[in-house]
């Protein structure tokens, strides 16, 4: 049953050209982040974001691995070398898609006028792109980014986050393997990534 403090989840079919997959537990749902070890090191041992993490800038959250693996070049891009899997509440996790926007306009969804207000009143970004593959191949639905920023970073850096851990070996050794040609044991190191709304 639904909190009476927040409305019910959103339906979300079982396919459909815009679906949030993750990694998730009947409390819980992963998404990652890709940073330089300047911020990661410390994150790690505070088991949040610390300094020098700014929460004055909007901060993208990823459910895919695959896009976050293709987002940071599976590790070697440029300050996205450590790879982190963070571990939030659902209860945050849906209290950002309640309270947030998407980041472009769509004029079969609300007029412009509407959309530049929903903007300027959220302090969540929503943004669908193409999932990928493991070889990087766009494929014909679309993975889902969450920008955080105001009120959404300190919920998130204080209430939401129940653990982080760094997967840059595994993304470097899913690499290696499609490196090798070895498309099975690459797969065998994906996390296993359900449909949000089947979490529970």
């Amino acid at each position: 049953m639904p909190s009476k403090n927040r409305p019910a989840r959103p339906t979300i079919p079982s396919e459909t050209y815009r679906a949030i997959r993750a990694k998730q537990t009947q409390t819980t749902i992963t998404v990652y982040q890709a940073y330089s070890a300047e911020i990661a090191e410390p994150a790690l041992q505070a088991q949040t974001f610390v300094s020098p993490f700014s929460r004055e800038r909007m901060t993208w959250i990823k459910p895919s691995f695959l896009w976050m693996a293709y987002r940071s070049g599976w590790a070697t891009k440029a300050r996205q070398e450590r790879v982190l899997a963070i571990e939030i509440t659902q209860a945050g996790f849906e209290w950002a898609l309640w309270h947030s926007c998407l980041s472009h306009y769509t004029a079969d969804e609300t007029s412009q006028e509407e959309w530049q207000k929903k903007m300027r009143d959220s302090p969540v970004r929503v943004q669908w792109d193409p999932e990928r593959d493991l070889l990087m191949r766009s494929l014909d639905y679309r993975s889902i980014q969450i920008g955080l920023s105001g009120e959404a970073v300190g919920r998130y850096v204080d209430e939401w986050i129940v653990s982080i851990t760094d997967v840059t070996d595994t993304m470097r050794k899913i690499d290696g393997y499609l490196r090798n040609e070895d498309v099975d044991a690459a797969r065998e190191c994906l996390p296993d990534e359900t449909l949000f709304a089947e979490a529970s």
